[in-house]
């Protein structure tokens, strides 16, 4: 198959749905098919575009077997609700003379959000008259509107009608977890059209590692601390400022640190919370290189999920299925009815708490402190489920199947206009008269 992926982000961005993309693209490669993807210059998380893409329009890469072409993005590092708007219309302008340069793909494969880059797919979709696939990551439009992220309700009106089109017009849509699948049914999608394929992780290269003689533990001088580690996006959904306010309320037990890893900026706002609390057991940390992942989360003894109480069924995170397969224990301060609770119970591999209580976080990393055994069998029953239910090999073959399906529901569409256009005629013709 030749398959276009469209993804606003990709490698080398470190985190988020750049890893997983350029997994899928580079797997789909391995296993003979050919793929270019459209993307971005890389900019994430810091918002700023990585130096040595600046200032370029468009760069066409090769990695892995797999065509990367760029575009140019206008990005601002702190953006408001107009630099958002320009910053996805910009990839839709730029991205089109990108994609019409190549092959014509047999299937476009599009990552939501954002929603905006639907516009292009769609037309390519057209112009080439091959399917276009979805993969919704967020319901981006429930998720705006809880977390404030948008409070303009022209934008939301206007977001909402995109989102109605981008479902109504997808040949197929995937989701990343059966709760989506609900909640998207209520949206008018048709059942039919949408598949479940969670989100992976390379089970071989995240791994259980010994926590003893740790390159991460003795960098940070971690040797003989209790570490809870947050790793990943500081965004509106997650509210850092609990896991802050949970470290200041176990000051006195000085074995026990909190390190938050993340992008630059957002650790800027984090050391005002820490200064807020008091909070002197927080080591905060710049995103790490993705080759000292799995050192890092094996530093750790505990790993945290945090969610407001809003963030109910449009959002999945992407660390549960690294975390499970590190072999340590959850710590999951999220909604009990949500994706990512059930996610965390039905593996096994760790413990859901009320979200935005620092008192329940403290409380559950207590208990695990103590109970040294009961972390231990956590992390064993979460690597287990890691390993059986995301595996990328899995994944990979699920998506292949999908992609298959579309170009041969397309070809028998096709094949059969023009049987139907001669019977319309022949219905609607009249007799000759000699």
């Amino acid at each position: 198959m030749h398959i276009l992926i469209y993804s606003y982000n990709y490698y080398p961005e470190p985190i988020g749905i750049a890893p997983l993309m350029t997994e899928l693209a580079e797997g789909l490669v391995a296993q003979g098919h050919t793929v270019r993807v459209i993307t971005g210059m890389p900019n994430y998380p810091e918002r700023e575009v990585y130096q040595e893409y600046r200032h370029k329009w468009y760069v066409t890469e090769t990695r892995n077997g797999v065509t990367i072409q760029r575009c140019f993005l206008r990005i601002k590092s702190k953006p408001n609700l107009l630099d958002r708007l320009l910053l996805e219309l910009s990839f839709v302008a730029s991205s089109l003379p990108q994609a019409l340069k190549g092959w014509r793909p047999d299937v476009i494969f599009v990552t939501v959000p954002p929603l905006f880059v639907t516009l292009p797919a769609f037309f390519l979709g057209c112009f080439y008259s091959c399917p276009v696939l979805l993969n919704v990551q967020d319901i981006l439009t429930e998720a705006a509107k809880n977390v404030g992220l948008i409070q303009n309700q022209w934008m939301i009106r206007a977001l909402s009608s995109l989102e109605k089109f981008a479902y109504k017009n997808a040949h197929s849509i995937s989701v990343i977890a059966e709760d989506f699948i609900e909640h998207l049914v209520k949206k008018n999608v048709n059942f039919q059209k949408i598949s479940c394929i969670s989100n992976w992780v390379n089970v071989d290269f995240i791994r259980p590692l010994p926590k003893l003689n740790n390159p991460f533990r003795i960098a940070h001088n971690l040797e003989d601390k209790f570490v809870v580690l947050y790793s990943g996006n500081i965004a509106l959904t997650q509210g850092l400022e609990t896991a802050i306010a949970s470290a200041a309320s176990l000051q006195n037990i000085p074995e026990i640190v909190f390190v938050i890893v993340g992008e630059v900026q957002a650790l800027e706002n984090l050391k005002k919370c820490c200064r807020q609390y008091n909070a002197e057991n927080v080591l905060l940390l710049p995103l790490q290189a993705r080759e000292n992942l799995p050192q890092m989360l094996a530093a750790a003894d505990v790993g945290l999920i945090l969610q407001k109480c809003n963030v109910v069924c449009f959002n999945m995170p992407s660390k549960i299925p690294l975390l499970l397969a590190s072999n340590r224990p959850i710590i999951a301060s999220v909604p009990s009815q949500g994706t990512a609770a059930k996610a965390v119970r039905e593996s096994g591999g760790g413990i859901v708490v009320a979200p935005e209580s620092p008192q329940a976080l403290a409380e559950a990393i207590l208990d695990l402190y103590k109970n040294s055994a009961k972390a231990l069998e956590l992390g064993e029953k979460g690597r287990k489920f890691a390993i059986a239910q995301y595996s990328f090999e899995n994944a990979l073959a699920k998506y292949e199947a999908l992609f298959a399906d579309a170009i041969a529901s397309q070809a028998s569409d096709l094949q059969a206009i023009p049987k139907l256009a001669t019977r319309q005629s022949i219905i609607t013709s009249k007799p000759r008269l000699y």
